[in-house]
Protein backbone atom coordinates (compact mmCIF):
# COMPACT_ATOMS: atom_id res chain seq x y z
CA UNK A 1 0.00 0.00 0.00
CA UNK A 2 1.12 3.45 -0.64
CA UNK A 3 1.03 6.59 1.03
CA UNK A 4 -2.35 7.73 2.20
CA UNK A 5 -2.76 10.71 0.14
CA UNK A 6 -1.96 9.14 -2.98
CA UNK A 7 -5.16 6.68 -2.09
CA UNK A 8 -7.58 9.51 -0.78
CA UNK A 9 -11.03 11.08 -1.82
CA UNK A 10 -10.88 14.50 -1.14
CA UNK A 11 -14.00 16.89 0.01
CA UNK A 12 -12.96 20.55 -0.45
CA UNK A 13 -15.23 22.74 2.30
CA UNK A 14 -14.85 26.33 1.70
CA UNK A 15 -16.01 27.64 5.77
CA UNK A 16 -16.82 31.10 5.76
CA UNK A 17 -18.99 30.53 2.65
CA UNK A 18 -20.16 26.78 3.52
CA UNK A 19 -21.25 28.17 7.55
CA UNK A 20 -22.74 31.83 6.21
CA UNK A 21 -20.19 33.51 8.37
CA UNK A 22 -20.23 37.40 7.50
CA UNK A 23 -18.27 38.83 4.47
CA UNK A 24 -16.10 41.12 6.77
CA UNK A 25 -14.84 40.32 10.30
CA UNK A 26 -16.06 43.31 12.76
CA UNK A 27 -13.84 41.28 15.45
CA UNK A 28 -17.00 41.09 17.50
CA UNK A 29 -17.78 37.98 19.87
CA UNK A 30 -16.86 34.42 18.84
CA UNK A 31 -19.28 32.53 16.68
CA UNK A 32 -19.22 28.49 17.01
CA UNK A 33 -20.28 28.13 13.88
CA UNK A 34 -17.95 25.36 13.35
CA UNK A 35 -19.72 22.68 14.99
CA UNK A 36 -22.00 22.85 12.18
CA UNK A 37 -19.69 21.04 10.27
CA UNK A 38 -19.83 18.12 12.69
CA UNK A 39 -22.38 16.70 10.69
CA UNK A 40 -21.20 16.88 7.03
CA UNK A 41 -18.37 14.35 8.69
CA UNK A 42 -20.97 11.13 8.75
CA UNK A 43 -22.05 12.65 5.35
CA UNK A 44 -18.27 12.81 4.04
CA UNK A 45 -17.38 9.14 5.41
CA UNK A 46 -20.60 7.96 3.60
CA UNK A 47 -19.47 9.33 0.07
CA UNK A 48 -16.39 7.11 0.51
CA UNK A 49 -14.21 10.77 1.36
CA UNK A 50 -10.89 9.99 3.13
CA UNK A 51 -9.89 13.38 3.63
CA UNK A 52 -10.94 16.69 3.90
CA UNK A 53 -9.15 20.00 2.67
CA UNK A 54 -10.89 22.96 4.69
CA UNK A 55 -9.78 26.54 4.50
CA UNK A 56 -9.10 29.29 4.54
CA UNK A 57 -9.72 29.30 8.56
CA UNK A 58 -7.49 31.27 9.89
CA UNK A 59 -8.26 34.94 11.40
CA UNK A 60 -8.55 37.14 8.39
CA UNK A 61 -10.25 40.47 7.47
CA UNK A 62 -12.68 39.16 4.53
CA UNK A 63 -12.37 36.22 2.22
CA UNK A 64 -9.88 34.40 4.47
CA UNK A 65 -6.63 35.13 2.49
CA UNK A 66 -6.08 38.55 4.18
CA UNK A 67 -4.83 36.91 7.07
CA UNK A 68 -4.47 38.59 10.41
CA UNK A 69 -3.73 35.82 12.91
CA UNK A 70 -2.15 33.01 11.81
CA UNK A 71 -2.92 31.13 15.10
CA UNK A 72 -6.36 31.86 15.63
CA UNK A 73 -9.16 30.36 13.98
CA UNK A 74 -11.43 32.66 12.54
CA UNK A 75 -13.70 34.30 14.95
CA UNK A 76 -16.68 34.57 12.45
CA UNK A 77 -16.18 30.27 12.79
CA UNK A 78 -15.19 29.77 16.15
CA UNK A 79 -12.19 29.00 18.16
CA UNK A 80 -9.44 27.03 17.89
CA UNK A 81 -10.90 24.57 20.63
CA UNK A 82 -13.72 24.10 18.08
CA UNK A 83 -11.20 23.09 15.24
CA UNK A 84 -9.63 20.71 17.39
CA UNK A 85 -13.03 18.90 17.99
CA UNK A 86 -13.52 18.96 13.91
CA UNK A 87 -9.95 17.58 13.76
CA UNK A 88 -10.21 14.96 16.41
CA UNK A 89 -13.82 13.68 15.12
CA UNK A 90 -12.58 13.56 11.07
CA UNK A 91 -9.91 11.32 12.58
CA UNK A 92 -11.87 9.22 14.80
CA UNK A 93 -14.20 8.80 11.00
CA UNK A 94 -10.86 7.97 8.90
CA UNK A 95 -10.73 11.09 7.79
CA UNK A 96 -7.35 13.04 7.48
CA UNK A 97 -7.59 17.06 7.57
CA UNK A 98 -5.30 19.32 5.25
CA UNK A 99 -5.56 23.35 6.00
CA UNK A 100 -4.99 25.94 3.81
CA UNK A 101 -1.50 27.54 4.02
CA UNK A 102 -1.60 31.60 3.13
CA UNK A 103 1.79 32.62 3.05
CA UNK A 104 2.56 34.67 0.03
CA UNK A 105 1.05 37.25 1.62
CA UNK A 106 -0.80 38.62 4.58
CA UNK A 107 -3.52 40.84 4.97
CA UNK A 108 -3.09 44.79 6.01
CA UNK A 109 -4.52 44.05 9.76
CA UNK A 110 -1.31 41.51 10.41
CA UNK A 111 1.07 43.11 13.03
CA UNK A 112 3.93 42.98 11.23
CA UNK A 113 2.47 45.24 8.60
CA UNK A 114 0.55 47.71 11.04
CA UNK A 115 4.34 48.18 13.04
CA UNK A 116 5.33 49.39 9.44
CA UNK A 117 2.36 51.81 9.41
CA UNK A 118 3.52 53.07 13.20
CA UNK A 119 7.01 53.09 12.91
CA UNK A 120 8.16 53.36 9.15
CA UNK A 121 11.60 53.12 8.49
CA UNK A 122 12.19 52.27 12.15
CA UNK A 123 9.95 49.35 12.03
CA UNK A 124 11.77 45.92 12.93
CA UNK A 125 9.50 44.35 10.44
CA UNK A 126 10.42 46.35 7.52
CA UNK A 127 11.84 43.50 5.57
CA UNK A 128 9.35 41.01 6.05
CA UNK A 129 7.27 42.45 3.14
CA UNK A 130 8.48 42.58 -0.81
CA UNK A 131 9.15 46.62 -2.31
CA UNK A 132 8.62 48.65 1.07
CA UNK A 133 9.57 51.98 -0.28
CA UNK A 134 9.16 54.94 1.86
CA UNK A 135 9.62 57.20 -1.29
CA UNK A 136 5.99 55.77 -2.93
CA UNK A 137 2.49 56.06 -1.78
CA UNK A 138 -0.43 53.05 -1.60
CA UNK A 139 -3.84 53.10 -3.08
CA UNK A 140 -4.36 53.10 0.98
CA UNK A 141 -2.53 56.56 1.35
CA UNK A 142 -0.01 54.62 3.94
CA UNK A 143 3.10 57.37 2.90
CA UNK A 144 4.32 54.02 1.60
CA UNK A 145 4.58 51.66 -0.66
CA UNK A 146 4.77 47.75 -1.12
CA UNK A 147 4.16 44.77 -3.39
CA UNK A 148 1.01 43.12 -3.79
CA UNK A 149 -0.43 39.94 -5.17
CA UNK A 150 -1.96 40.70 -8.26
CA UNK A 151 -1.91 44.38 -7.15
CA UNK A 152 -4.80 43.68 -4.71
CA UNK A 153 -3.36 45.96 -1.98
CA UNK A 154 -5.56 44.33 0.88
CA UNK A 155 -2.56 41.39 0.26
CA UNK A 156 0.96 42.50 1.15
CA UNK A 157 3.03 40.09 -0.46
CA UNK A 158 5.43 38.55 2.14
CA UNK A 159 9.39 38.67 1.42
CA UNK A 160 10.69 34.76 2.00
CA UNK A 161 14.07 35.74 1.40
CA UNK A 162 13.62 37.32 4.72
CA UNK A 163 14.99 34.65 7.42
CA UNK A 164 12.93 35.85 10.13
CA UNK A 165 9.88 35.65 7.60
CA UNK A 166 10.29 31.70 6.93
CA UNK A 167 10.84 31.00 10.80
CA UNK A 168 7.69 32.46 11.74
CA UNK A 169 5.91 30.87 9.20
CA UNK A 170 7.90 27.31 10.17
CA UNK A 171 6.47 28.56 13.94
CA UNK A 172 3.30 28.86 12.51
CA UNK A 173 3.07 25.44 10.58
CA UNK A 174 4.69 23.64 13.84
CA UNK A 175 1.94 25.45 15.71
CA UNK A 176 -0.62 23.87 14.02
CA UNK A 177 0.85 19.96 13.88
CA UNK A 178 1.00 20.42 17.40
CA UNK A 179 -2.10 22.25 18.55
CA UNK A 180 -4.63 20.64 16.03
CA UNK A 181 -3.17 17.44 14.82
CA UNK A 182 -3.83 18.58 10.99
CA UNK A 183 -2.69 15.70 8.24
CA UNK A 184 -1.24 18.29 5.43
CA UNK A 185 -1.50 22.11 4.14
CA UNK A 186 -2.27 23.27 0.97
CA UNK A 187 0.15 25.74 -0.11
CA UNK A 188 -2.26 28.72 -1.70
CA UNK A 189 -0.09 30.88 -4.79
CA UNK A 190 2.35 27.81 -4.62
CA UNK A 191 3.46 29.14 -7.95
CA UNK A 192 4.80 32.15 -6.03
CA UNK A 193 6.83 31.24 -3.56
CA UNK A 194 9.80 30.67 -3.04
CA UNK A 195 11.49 26.62 -3.98
CA UNK A 196 13.70 26.94 -0.81
CA UNK A 197 11.03 27.43 1.60
CA UNK A 198 8.86 24.67 0.16
CA UNK A 199 12.07 22.79 0.42
CA UNK A 200 12.61 23.87 3.87
CA UNK A 201 9.06 23.32 4.60
CA UNK A 202 9.05 19.98 3.28
CA UNK A 203 11.97 18.88 5.27
CA UNK A 204 10.60 20.30 8.08
CA UNK A 205 7.26 18.91 8.17
CA UNK A 206 8.52 15.40 7.51
CA UNK A 207 10.07 15.23 10.70
CA UNK A 208 7.18 16.06 12.48
CA UNK A 209 4.53 13.62 10.57
CA UNK A 210 6.60 11.44 8.26
CA UNK A 211 3.10 11.30 6.06
CA UNK A 212 2.22 14.70 6.18
CA UNK A 213 0.75 16.06 2.68
CA UNK A 214 2.03 19.30 1.03
CA UNK A 215 -0.12 20.59 -1.87
CA UNK A 216 0.38 23.58 -3.95
CA UNK A 217 -1.80 25.63 -6.04
CA UNK A 218 -0.64 25.71 -8.90
CA UNK A 219 -2.33 26.40 -12.41
CA UNK A 220 0.01 26.87 -15.07
CA UNK A 221 3.25 25.76 -15.98
CA UNK A 222 5.41 22.43 -15.85
CA UNK A 223 3.49 21.18 -12.27
CA UNK A 224 6.71 18.76 -12.19
CA UNK A 225 8.84 21.92 -10.82
CA UNK A 226 6.67 21.60 -7.30
CA UNK A 227 5.61 18.22 -7.30
CA UNK A 228 8.91 16.02 -7.12
CA UNK A 229 10.44 14.74 -4.05
CA UNK A 230 12.48 17.77 -2.95
CA UNK A 231 9.74 20.40 -2.89
CA UNK A 232 5.91 19.48 -2.89
CA UNK A 233 4.13 16.04 -3.10
CA UNK A 234 1.13 17.30 -5.40
CA UNK A 235 -0.27 20.38 -7.38
CA UNK A 236 -3.76 20.86 -8.34
CA UNK A 237 -4.26 19.66 -12.08
CA UNK A 238 -5.79 22.24 -13.72
CA UNK A 239 -4.36 21.63 -17.08
CA UNK A 240 -7.07 18.06 -16.54
CA UNK A 241 -10.03 19.87 -14.93
CA UNK A 242 -10.66 21.71 -17.98
CA UNK A 243 -9.56 19.42 -20.39
CA UNK A 244 -12.79 17.53 -18.34
CA UNK A 245 -15.37 19.49 -18.75
CA UNK A 246 -14.83 21.38 -22.31
CA UNK A 247 -14.07 17.47 -23.56
CA UNK A 248 -17.62 16.76 -22.71
CA UNK A 249 -19.00 20.24 -24.40
CA UNK A 250 -17.29 19.74 -27.03
CA UNK A 251 -17.62 15.84 -27.65
CA UNK A 252 -14.19 15.50 -27.56
CA UNK A 253 -12.54 13.05 -26.16
CA UNK A 254 -9.16 13.31 -28.20
CA UNK A 255 -8.71 16.66 -25.46
CA UNK A 256 -9.11 14.64 -22.57
CA UNK A 257 -6.75 11.73 -23.51
CA UNK A 258 -4.24 13.80 -24.95
CA UNK A 259 -4.07 15.29 -21.40
CA UNK A 260 -3.84 12.16 -19.84
CA UNK A 261 -1.53 10.76 -22.45
CA UNK A 262 1.00 13.65 -21.81
CA UNK A 263 0.81 13.94 -18.36
CA UNK A 264 0.92 9.99 -17.11
CA UNK A 265 1.05 7.46 -19.90
CA UNK A 266 3.21 4.84 -19.08
CA UNK A 267 5.38 4.81 -21.72
CA UNK A 268 6.74 8.81 -21.29
CA UNK A 269 3.86 10.49 -19.54
CA UNK A 270 5.76 13.55 -18.01
CA UNK A 271 3.94 13.33 -14.97
CA UNK A 272 4.58 9.30 -14.85
CA UNK A 273 4.78 8.44 -10.99
CA UNK A 274 3.33 11.60 -9.57
CA UNK A 275 -0.16 11.82 -8.25
CA UNK A 276 -1.59 15.50 -9.04
CA UNK A 277 -4.73 16.76 -7.68
CA UNK A 278 -7.81 16.33 -9.66
CA UNK A 279 -11.13 18.41 -9.33
CA UNK A 280 -14.04 18.95 -11.06
CA UNK A 281 -14.58 22.52 -9.45
CA UNK A 282 -13.41 24.60 -6.90
CA UNK A 283 -14.31 27.91 -4.62
CA UNK A 284 -12.05 29.84 -7.34
CA UNK A 285 -13.73 28.27 -10.88
CA UNK A 286 -17.96 27.97 -11.91
CA UNK A 287 -19.39 24.84 -10.36
CA UNK A 288 -19.64 21.82 -12.88
CA UNK A 289 -23.70 21.82 -13.26
CA UNK A 290 -22.91 24.99 -14.63
CA UNK A 291 -19.88 24.34 -16.80
CA UNK A 292 -21.89 22.02 -18.96
CA UNK A 293 -24.11 22.15 -21.67
CA UNK A 294 -25.18 18.65 -20.87
CA UNK A 295 -25.77 18.33 -17.39
CA UNK A 296 -25.74 14.36 -17.68
CA UNK A 297 -22.18 14.64 -18.66
CA UNK A 298 -21.78 14.96 -14.94
CA UNK A 299 -21.79 10.93 -14.58
CA UNK A 300 -19.02 10.48 -16.82
CA UNK A 301 -16.87 13.45 -16.03
CA UNK A 302 -17.08 12.67 -12.47
CA UNK A 303 -16.24 8.60 -13.34
CA UNK A 304 -13.30 9.99 -15.13
CA UNK A 305 -12.37 12.36 -12.42
CA UNK A 306 -12.12 9.35 -9.76
CA UNK A 307 -10.41 6.48 -12.55
CA UNK A 308 -8.20 8.95 -14.17
CA UNK A 309 -4.85 8.74 -12.44
CA UNK A 310 -4.67 11.44 -9.70
CA UNK A 311 -6.01 12.24 -5.99
CA UNK A 312 -9.80 13.07 -6.78
CA UNK A 313 -11.39 16.13 -5.03
CA UNK A 314 -15.20 16.86 -4.68
CA UNK A 315 -16.25 20.84 -3.71
CA UNK A 316 -18.93 20.74 -1.69
CA UNK A 317 -22.51 20.99 -2.82
CA UNK A 318 -21.52 19.90 -5.91
CA UNK A 319 -22.17 16.25 -5.07
CA UNK A 320 -25.85 16.95 -5.23
CA UNK A 321 -25.25 18.72 -8.80
CA UNK A 322 -25.47 22.34 -7.26
CA UNK A 323 -24.94 25.60 -9.50
CA UNK A 324 -22.79 28.27 -8.97
CA UNK A 325 -20.73 30.79 -11.57
CA UNK A 326 -18.47 34.11 -11.03
CA UNK A 327 -20.11 36.98 -11.15
CA UNK A 328 -17.22 39.31 -12.13
CA UNK A 329 -15.19 39.38 -9.36
CA UNK A 330 -16.98 37.85 -7.06
CA UNK A 331 -16.92 34.45 -6.03
CA UNK A 332 -19.99 34.31 -3.55
CA UNK A 333 -22.06 32.35 -6.05
CA UNK A 334 -19.54 29.61 -5.86
CA UNK A 335 -19.24 29.61 -1.97
CA UNK A 336 -23.12 29.33 -0.73
CA UNK A 337 -24.45 28.78 2.99
CA UNK A 338 -25.73 25.18 2.66
CA UNK A 339 -27.49 23.40 5.39
CA UNK A 340 -26.69 19.67 5.72
CA UNK A 341 -30.22 18.49 6.53
CA UNK A 342 -31.96 20.54 4.33
CA UNK A 343 -29.59 19.60 1.22
CA UNK A 344 -30.05 15.53 2.43
CA UNK A 345 -33.98 15.97 2.48
CA UNK A 346 -33.94 17.93 -1.06
CA UNK A 347 -31.67 15.67 -2.82
CA UNK A 348 -32.77 12.27 -1.12
CA UNK A 349 -33.05 10.41 -4.16
CA UNK A 350 -30.14 12.20 -6.40
CA UNK A 351 -28.32 9.97 -8.54
CA UNK A 352 -25.56 12.28 -9.25
CA UNK A 353 -24.36 11.69 -5.11
CA UNK A 354 -25.30 7.60 -5.31
CA UNK A 355 -23.22 7.83 -8.80
CA UNK A 356 -20.01 9.56 -6.63
CA UNK A 357 -20.84 7.29 -3.55
CA UNK A 358 -20.57 4.25 -5.98
CA UNK A 359 -17.15 5.65 -7.02
CA UNK A 360 -15.86 6.39 -3.31
CA UNK A 361 -16.37 2.79 -2.97
CA UNK A 362 -15.07 1.64 -5.81
CA UNK A 363 -11.65 3.65 -5.63
CA UNK A 364 -10.84 2.03 -2.04
CA UNK A 365 -11.85 -1.56 -3.56
CA UNK A 366 -9.71 -0.98 -6.32
CA UNK A 367 -5.84 -0.90 -5.54
CA UNK A 368 -5.45 -0.05 -9.64
CA UNK A 369 -7.39 3.09 -9.34
CA UNK A 370 -4.69 4.40 -6.97
CA UNK A 371 -1.77 2.33 -8.23
CA UNK A 372 -1.94 1.39 -11.65
CA UNK A 373 -0.42 2.36 -14.39
CA UNK A 374 -2.49 3.85 -17.27
CA UNK A 375 -2.74 3.15 -20.81
CA UNK A 376 -5.19 4.00 -23.38
CA UNK A 377 -7.37 1.01 -25.15
CA UNK A 378 -9.94 2.93 -27.22
CA UNK A 379 -10.54 6.59 -28.52
CA UNK A 380 -13.38 8.51 -30.62
CA UNK A 381 -15.02 11.47 -29.85
CA UNK A 382 -17.30 10.56 -27.84
CA UNK A 383 -16.47 6.99 -26.82
CA UNK A 384 -13.10 6.78 -24.62
CA UNK A 385 -11.74 3.54 -23.25
CA UNK A 386 -8.37 3.11 -20.70
CA UNK A 387 -6.96 0.46 -18.16
CA UNK A 388 -5.09 1.04 -14.96
CA UNK A 389 -2.97 -1.57 -14.59
CA UNK A 390 -1.28 -3.12 -11.16
CA UNK A 391 0.84 -5.78 -11.29
CA UNK A 392 -1.99 -9.41 -11.66
CA UNK A 393 -5.21 -6.91 -11.60
CA UNK A 394 -5.94 -3.92 -13.95
CA UNK A 395 -9.54 -1.98 -13.91
CA UNK A 396 -11.28 -1.58 -17.04
CA UNK A 397 -13.15 2.26 -17.69
CA UNK A 398 -15.13 3.19 -20.56
CA UNK A 399 -16.90 6.55 -20.89
CA UNK A 400 -19.60 7.83 -23.51
CA UNK A 401 -20.63 11.47 -24.06
CA UNK A 402 -22.81 11.07 -26.61
CA UNK A 403 -26.92 11.58 -26.40
CA UNK A 404 -27.52 8.02 -27.59
CA UNK A 405 -25.89 4.57 -26.41
CA UNK A 406 -22.77 3.51 -27.86
CA UNK A 407 -21.37 0.13 -28.84
CA UNK A 408 -17.60 -0.71 -27.77
CA UNK A 409 -15.61 -2.96 -28.80
CA UNK A 410 -12.36 -2.75 -26.10
CA UNK A 411 -9.32 -4.79 -26.35
CA UNK A 412 -8.19 -6.21 -22.70
CA UNK A 413 -4.55 -5.73 -21.92
CA UNK A 414 -4.28 -8.91 -20.93
CA UNK A 415 -6.36 -12.08 -20.26
CA UNK A 416 -8.53 -13.17 -16.77
CA UNK A 417 -11.43 -12.93 -15.12
CA UNK A 418 -13.63 -10.29 -15.93
CA UNK A 419 -16.24 -8.46 -13.97
CA UNK A 420 -18.35 -5.60 -13.79
CA UNK A 421 -17.14 -3.52 -10.96
CA UNK A 422 -20.11 -1.84 -9.64
CA UNK A 423 -22.28 -4.81 -10.24
CA UNK A 424 -20.58 -7.75 -9.64
CA UNK A 425 -21.85 -9.66 -12.50
CA UNK A 426 -19.67 -11.23 -15.09
CA UNK A 427 -18.32 -9.96 -18.40
CA UNK A 428 -17.55 -11.88 -21.03
CA UNK A 429 -14.14 -11.22 -22.99
CA UNK A 430 -13.96 -12.74 -26.26
CA UNK A 431 -10.92 -12.75 -28.95
CA UNK A 432 -9.20 -10.70 -25.77
CA UNK A 433 -12.49 -8.04 -26.34
CA UNK A 434 -14.97 -6.68 -24.08
CA UNK A 435 -17.93 -5.77 -26.37
CA UNK A 436 -20.79 -3.59 -24.37
CA UNK A 437 -23.09 -1.02 -24.93
CA UNK A 438 -22.72 1.98 -23.13
CA UNK A 439 -25.78 4.06 -22.76
CA UNK A 440 -26.04 8.21 -23.24
CA UNK A 441 -23.79 9.69 -20.53
CA UNK A 442 -22.98 6.48 -19.75
CA UNK A 443 -19.85 4.22 -17.91
CA UNK A 444 -18.15 1.12 -17.34
CA UNK A 445 -16.16 0.15 -15.41
CA UNK A 446 -14.75 -3.52 -15.36
CA UNK A 447 -12.11 -5.39 -13.25
CA UNK A 448 -9.84 -7.74 -14.00
CA UNK A 449 -7.62 -10.60 -12.13
CA UNK A 450 -4.59 -11.12 -14.86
Amino acid sequence: MGHWYNEAVFYHIYPLGLLGAPKKNEGTEIEHRMNELLPWIDHMKDLGVTAVYIGPLFESTTHGYDTKDYKKVDRRLGDNEDFKDFVKKCHEAGIRVVVDGVFNHTGREFFAFQDIQKNREHSPYVNWYKGVNFGWNSPYNDGFGYEAWRNCFELVNLNLYEQAVRDYLFDVIHFWIQEFDIDGIRLDCADCLTFDFMKEMRWRTSQEKEDFWLMGEVIHGDYARWANDDVLHSVTNYELHKGLYSGHNDHNYFEIAHTIRREFDENGGIYKGRTLYSFADNHDVDRLASKLNNKAHMFPEYTLLYTLPGIPSIYYGSEWGIEGRKEGGNDDPLRPALNLAEMEEKYKDCQLTEHIRMLGRLKKELSPLSEGKYRELLLTNRQYSFARIQDDKAVIVAVNNDENPAHVSIPVPAGGNAVNAVTGEPVNVENGRINAELSPAGSLIVSVNI
